[in-house]
């Protein structure tokens, strides 16, 4: 992502969110379209599920790369992973 070394604080809140969003998307570590990022008072914030804490903190990890200075508060959810269960049969 070209533009990194922009200061979180020089860059509009919602251009930033979209810029990080986008990388969270495309980045092959994380891949997630699930994620949304907000700006609230120059604090990243990530929010939606996933199915690991290691994929949570990968999610952190790559935002941190991208803005290092930024405080980033991970509201991002472990959802459960497991398979669906039987189909229910309605009569």
């Amino acid at each position: 992502m070209s533009g990194t070394a922009d200061e979180p604080e020089s860059i509009p809140p919602q251009y930033l969110a979209a810029r990080l969003h986008r990388a969270l998307a495309e980045d092959p570590r994380t891949a997630e379209l699930g994620v949304q990022v907000h700006i609230r008072g120059g604090v990243v914030v990530l929010d939606g599920e996933v199915t690991s804490a290691e994929r949570k903190q990968q999610l952190e990890n790559t935002v941190r790369e991208l803005v290092p200075d930024a405080r980033i508060h991970n509201e991002v959810r472990v959802g459960s992973s497991a398979q669906p269960g039987p189909s229910e049969e309605l009569r």
